[in-house]
């Protein structure tokens, strides 16, 4: 069964610009998304007119704007495609180094294209790492490679996770800070 996606139907709000908007049968309630570098999507439950929905839009404005404007602050995306055969050997690469250095074994590495995370661990300690991850700073993908070696040994992001992780990559909880400004990097291509 193939789904069809309704078209936007784009809304010019003074304030904001030209906002998307989408009906969705399955959306339980209004849901306003400000991604950087897109314009503003607002997804639409049946039970609501475009009208009212423009109108819980114009009441969150100054919400909208105070997003908008912190997404002015991040990287932009890079001028270049990404070369995907040499991302995945450098990311490879990098990550056989690091698991060594450390002593941490993956059962394995898998790299994809994701628009939500640069990394994961599953429980049976087989990585999942965002080959965008080949854009960033030697460091920073460092620190996600790290991220998620450390995962191996410890499950979750408590307290012993941290310390852990500070000792390899030294003051982590700021590095995963500076990483947030890279975000628009995961809609990128």
């Amino acid at each position: 069964m193939i789904i069809k996606k309704r078209p936007w139907k784009m809304i010019q709000v003074d304030e904001l610009g030209t906002v998307r908007f989408r009906r969705n049968k399955r959306a339980k309630r209004l849901i306003i998304r400000v991604r950087p570098f897109q314009p503003v999507q607002v997804t639409v439950p049946s039970a609501l007119s475009y009208k009212e929905a423009e109108g819980f839009v114009r009441s969150k404005i100054p919400w909208i704007q105070k997003h908008l404007k912190e997404m002015q602050n991040l990287a932009p995306p890079p001028d270049s495609p990404l070369n995907e055969r040499e991302a995945k050997r450098k990311i490879i690469n990098r990550t056989e180094e690091l698991a060594a250095r450390y002593k941490l074994s993956p059962s394995g590495i898998t790299l994809r294209r994701q628009k939500t995370r640069w990394g994961s661990c599953s429980a049976k300690d087989r990585l999942s790492l965002n080959i965008k991850i080949a854009l960033l700073p030697p460091e920073l993908m460092d620190y996600i490679i790290l991220h998620e070696l450390v995962h191996i040994r410890i499950k979750n992001h408590s307290t012993a996770f941290w310390k852990e992780l500070d000792k390899l990559v030294g003051n982590a909880k700021s590095v995963d800070r500076r990483l947030k400004k890279y975000h628009p990097l995961m809609y990128h291509g």
